[in-house]
């Protein structure tokens, strides 16, 4: 059945959240934040590997860099737009009213772990390439793999972050399940390079979130999604 894959991945981040939630309760504010660094540091080299695969090949058993320019610009133009539009500002309210309609209107936490981890399951290849396969063929082991992934992530984020966290669920469903239902119209937009230009400025965007996980908010990385349109449309030019 078509959107089975983003189904799967909904159950992997609950389930992850509701498992890290109740592994959280046991744990000190000093353990819970040592994990949330911990977390942070985990999420920068994911986005560093992710990055690197875009950034640096190898090409007779040399090293060689390139797409900086893709990079910079996609970055640069995406997050004014951002900045302009006020994504960030989209993600917040969102967490808001999640959290006043799941009764957990004094939970400081709420807003800050549901953005975080949201961010953090929604951005990248995976997530789009998963869906497209899900919506047009009916495959989602792309998906499944991601359920994983998610699981554990959103497991350490919610023992760290609160339940916040385990509310990405949501963006994830909505992200996912529109890419499903408009598979047949992206499919010839993600070609082999405009994927490889998405993956790796949005392992930039991951790297961001890990930053502010470790070092607490720094940077508003909801505005800088902009930045994944620019990356694919860097493919075509």
């Amino acid at each position: 059945m078509i959107g089975t894959g983003t189904l799967i991945n909904i159950v992997g981040i609950v389930l992850g959240g509701l498992c890290g939630l109740f592994f959280g309760k046991f744990l000190k504010k000093e353990h819970q934040d040592a994990l949330s660094a911990a977390a942070g540091v985990s999420v920068l080299f994911l986005g560093i590997a992710g990055a690197m695969e875009g950034l640096l090949t190898i090409t007779d058993g040399a090293v060689k860099s390139g797409n900086s320019m893709v990079l910079i610009i996609s970055i640069m133009l995406g997050t004014l737009v951002g900045e302009i539009i006020g994504i960030e500002n989209w993600f917040t309210r969102l967490g808001e009213w999640l959290k006043a309609k799941t009764g957990n209107a004094k939970d400081k936490r709420f807003v800050d772990g549901f953005v975080t981890a949201s961010l953090t399951v929604c951005i990248g290849a995976m997530a789009i390439m998963g869906a497209i396969q899900d919506g047009i063929m009916g495959d989602y082991s792309l998906l499944t793999a991601k359920a994983v992934l998610d699981f554990i992530i959103i497991m350490v984020m919610a023992a760290s972050l609160g339940k916040g966290a385990v509310f990405s669920a949501v963006p994830v469903g909505l992200w996912q399940g529109a890419v499903t239902l408009l598979a047949q119209l992206i499919k010839p937009l993600m070609t082999e390079m405009a994927l490889l230009y998405l993956s790796f400025v949005g392992s930039v965007l991951i790297f961001c979130v890990g930053i502010n996980l470790v070092w607490g908010k720094k940077i508003n990385v909801a505005n800088m999604l902009p930045s994944i349109i620019f990356a694919v449309i860097a493919a075509f030019i």
